[in-house]
């Protein structure tokens, strides 16, 4: 399966930073560039459950093609979602299904940082998707 291009960008970004610390800061900046959503969007219908932090999904049919929208009110977590949705945006249902979480994030170079409960909640972040999609 090909890479949507921001997960493309995503991977040699982070694949190219040597320490944790370089990681957490992109992390954040990855974050902080997710658009933000509308108050009408962090509706309790939005949000996902599952995750320990607040997160708040939508999501889209263009052309085949899913395009998703997140916020967190957790700064770490939007970065993380930042780059889930770096990986999702832009694939068919299909392609959603076949998303392996774990191998991305240990693409990333992320996996040993991400505690269960954050691994719970970004795997609750896609099924939510899947449960869009389906």
């Amino acid at each position: 399966m090909t890479l949507p291009a921001d997960a493309v960008t995503a991977l040699d970004t982070f694949q190219k930073t040597a320490s944790w610390e370089q990681r957490a800061r992109l992390l954040m900046q990855w974050g902080d560039r997710l658009p933000a959503l509308s108050d009408a969007d962090k509706v309790e219908a939005n949000r996902v459950h599952g995750c320990e932090s607040q997160v708040w999904l939508v999501g889209a049919l263009q052309d085949g093609h899913w395009q998703f929208s997140a916020s967190s009110d957790a700064r770490l977590i939007r970065g993380l979602v930042a780059l889930l949705l770096a990986r999702v945006n832009g694939l068919s249902a299909a392609e959603l299904q076949q998303v392996d979480l774990p191998d991305w994030f240990n693409q990333l170079g992320l996996s040993r940082q991400l505690s269960s409960s954050r691994s719970n909640g970004l795997n609750a972040v896609l099924q939510r998707m899947r449960e869009l999609a389906a």
